[in-house]
């Protein structure tokens, strides 16, 4: 196989993907200040935005028709800008004083990326966190035994996050990566999967400690052999209907979908070609 016909970097999400199995810092306090608002959202509509930029995931709770209908019962009138940003300015202190606190790798992920590193591929990363916020992440979990060659946020891109494929051209430009085709993102939110198709590189769900999953580690070990099972085929459907090239169950089956990758694009496949399904 020709050294040319390779995947040279891998792109990480960060919560829920690397870090923080189930993504439960910042969703508890989208639920807090949303209450402080007098309005009661469900885990759900405080998932669905889950991997934008905080600011752009609070507008898009507001939008959702039956919050936005509730926020005009509540205040008399239709959400504005304002309203955005006076939630996002709860929200951000908020999240600061518990973030340290969700910072574990999840299980496999250290691992993997020594897998990867010894294969001689670079390791990136992309956010839905500001670059304040992924100071104290960072840090914290560099002393946990993770930590990625590049650190990209919304912040380094004009405030453009996630489906915009611009944090992904960053990491590519940082890292030296030769072409989008020789690149892999994986990502747990339906976010990180519009990001890595708008960006043309080869996409993947990963489905156990997604905040798609939504469960914590330990009520998703809970769950019965079947229960697990249709929550994870439940998941997979959301991401190869968003457009993912690949869906893996744990972050340790991915250094064997590279392979797998190599050798498609050794036969000249690339991203988003409905034969690699």
């Amino acid at each position: 196989m020709s050294s040319n016909n390779r995947i040279e970097g891998v792109i990480l999400d960060w919560a829920g993907t690397a870090v923080d199995f189930g993504c439960f810092a910042p969703v508890n306090v989208f639920v807090d200040i949303f209450k402080q608002a007098g309005i009661e959202v469900t885990m759900e509509e405080a998932r669905g935005p889950m991997g934008l930029l905080k600011i752009d995931h609070i507008r898009a709770m507001l939008s959702m028709p039956r919050v936005s209908a509730l926020w005009q019962e509540q205040h008399g009138r239709p959400f504005n800008e304002q309203d955005v940003e006076v939630l996002y300015a709860k929200f951000e202190p908020a999240l600061m004083t518990n973030l340290s606190h969700y910072t574990d790798p999840i299980p496999g992920v250290i691992e993997t990326v020594d897998a990867l590193r010894a294969e001689g591929l670079r390791i990136g990363s992309t956010t839905g966190y500001t670059s304040k916020m992924m100071e104290v992440v960072v840090s914290h979990a560099r002393t946990k035994g993770y930590s990625p060659d590049c650190v990209v946020t919304p912040d380094d891109t004009g405030s453009y996050g996630r489906p915009y494929p611009y944090m992904i051209y960053r990491n590519m430009e940082q890292l030296k990566l030769s072409a989008t085709w020789k690149v892999v993102k994986a990502g747990d939110t339906v976010s990180d999967i519009r990001e890595g198709v708008h960006a043309g590189v080869w996409t993947v769900g990963v489905v156990i400690g997604s905040s798609e999953l939504g469960y914590s580690q330990e009520d998703f070990d809970r769950l019965s052999g079947a229960e697990q099972a249709e929550a994870v085929a439940q998941t997979r459907k959301v991401f190869m209907e968003n457009g993912a090239d690949f869906c893996i169950d744990r972050m340790n089956e991915l250094p064997s979908l590279i392979e797998e990758i190599n050798g498609k694009l050794s036969r000249g496949l690339r991203p988003g070609c409905e034969c690699t399904r």
